[in-house]
């Protein structure tokens, strides 16, 4: 226990003011005690130590070698200590936004937008907890939060954001490099890459070939991420054919780092949505957040899907 291991503090911030003044007598002034305090609070630190701090004379004292490197450490604590005190006392916390959202739209689509989201809430301050566990990205401290499901999450109000729409993506490179012919030939061809991920709800290739009515068995599935963000990253370095969500990869399509190889794709019950505690629906730091996901996603549902490969 660190209980048993650390002395009390009073005696190490005596030994720190000590230490660097070289005398009791104005380390005691510093702190507002006598000399013989600051005295008695070293002697108890010595002797819980077991180790002499100081080389004492009549007239001055000085560390030993001991002391020297114990104030290192003392001293650098004890100013972390004072700063994370001021930090904890100046966090207006009535002004803090918990926001949480799955990795996948963390990485793809809010991190770039940020900026935005910021400049909305210049006042707020910002904390976002990425996670496919719900047990974090809905933990208690969540105040609202962006994710994928049907929309159902007991105690929480949903609205939601855009529907699931996922299709095949790769980079352009890779796209080029395979020969052309129909569709299912050369995706079946493919080097696949799986998102191998523990929620039910969420699209595999499996899936996704099905709901196109293509029940032939997959060829290459020679790697599998357990990170949608990471499988994206590997389509976009060229290393196969990812599923990609409308919306979370528009970015990187527009930015041609991918491509749309293939007409086909596919829509599902399921979809991102906006949600937050219930109590805090009427919130207006909530309520701007909302309407600003809301007029994001509108804006970007009335454009046109980025251009298929030719």
């Amino acid at each position: 226990m660190l209980k048993k291991r650390l002395p009390p503090l009073e005696p190490l911030i005596a030994f720190e003011a000590a230490a660097r003044l070289l005398s009791f007598t104005r380390a005691g002034a510093e702190l507002h005690l006598s000399q013989a305090a600051i005295s008695q609070q070293i002697r108890s630190l010595e002797g819980s130590l077991q180790v002499k701090l100081f080389s004492r004379s009549h007239r001055a004292v000085q560390l030993t070698n001991e002391g020297r490197e114990y104030l290192h450490t003392v001293a650098a604590i004890l100013k972390q200590l004072a700063g994370a005190t001021m930090d904890i006392q100046n966090v207006e916390f009535n002004q803090q936004l918990v926001l949480g959202c799955d990795q996948s739209f963390a990485t793809q689509w809010l991190a770039p937008r940020i900026a935005q989201l910021r400049e909305l809430l210049p006042a707020v301050a910002l904390r976002i907890i990425a996670s496919d566990d719900y047990g974090e990205s809905l933990g208690a401290e969540v105040q609202a939060a962006v994710l994928h499901g049907d929309g159902h999450w007991p105690g929480f109000y949903a609205e939601r954001l855009f529907a699931e729409e996922v299709f095949p993506v790769c980079s352009p490179d890779y796209a080029q490099q395979q020969p052309r012919q129909d569709w299912v030939s050369w995706l079946l061809q493919a080097q696949l890459i799986d998102l191998a991920d523990s929620h039910w709800n969420w699209m595999n290739w499996r899936l996704w070939l099905g709901g196109n009515d293509i029940d032939e068995p997959l060829g290459n599935r020679h790697l599998q991420i357990n990170s949608y963000p990471l499988v994206i990253d590997a389509a976009c370095l060229g290393q196969g054919v990812a599923l990609g969500w409308r919306y979370l990869v528009d970015d990187l399509i527009s930015a041609g780092r991918l491509v749309r190889p293939l007409q086909q794709s596919l829509q599902t019950e399921f979809g991102y949505y906006f949600i937050c505690r219930e109590h805090l629906q009427d919130d207006p730091t909530i309520q701007r957040l909302k309407h600003w996901l809301l007029q994001a996603f509108e804006a970007d549902s009335a454009c046109a899907l980025p251009a298929l490969l030719d």
